[in-house]
């Protein structure tokens, strides 16, 4: 960015400390744009921000780099900030989530060589299994085993009548890797966020079945986590960067800004895919192969409350995400230790009333 493209915040807006870098993950995804959005689009550095963002190969990465304390926080799954700070199945880590990133955003996707085999939905998924019962055991592709997309594929699964001791078992992939995997015939199916579902359907590989905002709409999926050390020595610049945040996520949110973000989000630094096919993720509707459509809006960033840390959220959470992971089931008001509205709260009070407009975004993608 330019520096006659660039917004200043009022003086009284401005961090008081002095600018220290701040170290920020994420998992190349559709739903990571808010981060690179606020990063290319100057709303970190209107905050008087200085990130560095670090493209992290999956969750288990990101879990293990906040865990070192090599990343100050990240782009994670709405599942971690829980699993480290009750230490369950990683080292116990304070950190706190001040805000969601989406609701949303991922999709089942299966091999054409189960649509070769008659399989169309879960009526016909229920058949092919009845069939194949004692013969085949179907394997699935999941980001991580404690997840939405977990979550998503049992239940659909079990839906057709699917026996996850015999008739299908998951494996953990990293989200970028899934589409190969299925392609060489490792997995029969995956889910996944974008725009790894559309990328596996482009190269002819695959079909989606569903997708979350069919199954489950405005699910909370992605947060901002941070580790806790950082929140308590750096708490300013941690409500700045909630309001940045926030401000991105406004930004993605608007359909005029979809095909910039695409560009964006294609650059090597990035997704490293073609703009275009990430563009199919933003759009109202989803190509999912076999010469179908669905109607279903993927992504949502900002609008319907979709950053604050609610107790309808955290309920949903605690109701299908973790309830069996100890012997009593999480409470919202127990994740609300963990997810903090106040944090979130306080962020939107930093928020700037001059976002960049279409054209400083456009300048800023041309001096990037």
């Amino acid at each position: 960015m330019t520096a006659r493209n660039r917004t200043v915040l009022p003086r009284e807006l401005r961090p008081r400390v002095r600018p220290t870098l701040i170290r920020l993950g994420y998992v190349p995804l559709s739903d990571a744009a808010p981060l690179i959005v606020a990063q290319e689009w100057g709303c970190f550095a209107r905050h008087g921000l200085e990130v560095r963002l670090s493209r992290e190969l999956g969750w288990a990465t990101i879990r293990d780099k906040l865990i070192h304390g090599e990343l100050d926080g990240a782009h994670a799954l709405n599942t971690l900030p829980v699993a480290l700070a009750h230490g369950l199945g990683a080292v116990k880590t304070d950190v706190v989530a001040g805000m969601f990133l989406n609701l949303h955003g991922n999709a089942i996707t299966l091999s054409n060589e189960l649509w070769r085999c008659g399989v169309r939905d879960q009526v016909t998924l229920r058949s092919f299994l009845a069939a194949n019962r004692n013969r085949r055991t179907l394997t699935l592709g999941t980001v991580a085993l404690n997840s939405t997309h977990s979550y998503l594929l049992k239940s659909w699964f079990q839906r057709a009548g699917a026996n996850f001791e015999s008739d299908v078992r998951l494996v953990v992939v990293p989200p970028a890797q899934l589409g190969a995997n299925l392609a060489a015939g490792h997995l029969d199916g995956f889910c996944a966020g974008e725009p790894w579902n559309t990328q596996a359907v482009a190269a002819g590989h695959a079909w989606v079945a569903a997708t979350s905002a069919d199954l489950v709409p405005y699910h909370p999926e992605k947060v901002l986590l941070v580790r806790g050390d950082f929140d308590s020595a750096r708490r300013e610049e941690h409500l700045h960067l909630i309001a940045a945040l926030t401000e991105a996520c406004a930004v993605c949110d608007q359909p005029e800004n979809h095909d910039a973000i695409a560009r964006l989000l294609a650059g090597s630094r990035y997704l490293n895919l073609p703009a275009e096919l990430i563009r199919r993720g933003f759009s109202g509707r989803f190509e999912a192969g076999q010469g179908r459509t669905l109607g279903s809006e993927l992504l949502v960033f900002h609008r319907d409350d979709a950053n604050a840390p609610t107790a309808d959220k955290l309920g949903w959470i605690a109701r299908h995400l973790l309830d069996g992971l100890t012997p009593k089931p999480f409470t919202p008001a127990q994740l609300g230790q963990v997810f903090r509205l106040d944090l979130f709260t306080a962020g939107q009070a930093l928020i700037s009333n001059s976002a960049t407009t279409p054209h400083e975004q456009e300048a800023c993608l041309l001096t990037a």
